[in-house]
């Protein structure tokens, strides 16, 4: 009977423990699309007032500091938030491995 309970116990912490990690996970990506979004909003207002204060003369540095700056730092955080590992995951090298593989193998023959 012990051993039933400490089962159901670590079924029930590893249940937690999932719910918290993806308790987590919805809130990383809350913040990231936030910030997205934030980005997005205040760099087009920023654009058009700077186009209406300027006559539409807007193709100099200081009209595209903010949004690359800014974008340089949301980039970042897409990073921190889905991973390096998004570009080159393991699926990836595996593809890569398999092309090359089947170059050598034509170049053999």
């Amino acid at each position: 009977m012990r051993r039933l309970e400490e089962t159901t116990n670590h079924s029930n912490y590893k249940k937690e423990d999932a719910y918290l990690r993806a308790q987590k996970r919805i809130k990383e990506l809350k913040g990231f699309y936030a910030h997205a979004f934030w980005y997005v909003i205040v760099n087009i207002f920023l654009i058009i007032m700077i186009g209406v204060k300027s006559n539409w003369n807007i193709f100099h540095f200081g009209t595209f500091a903010t949004p690359l700056f800014w974008g340089i730092g949301l980039g970042f955080h897409a990073i921190g938030v889905f991973g390096k590992n998004r570009l080159f995951s393991k699926s990836w090298e595996e593809r890569q491995i398999k092309k090359f593989m089947d170059q050598e193998d034509k170049n053999l023959h």
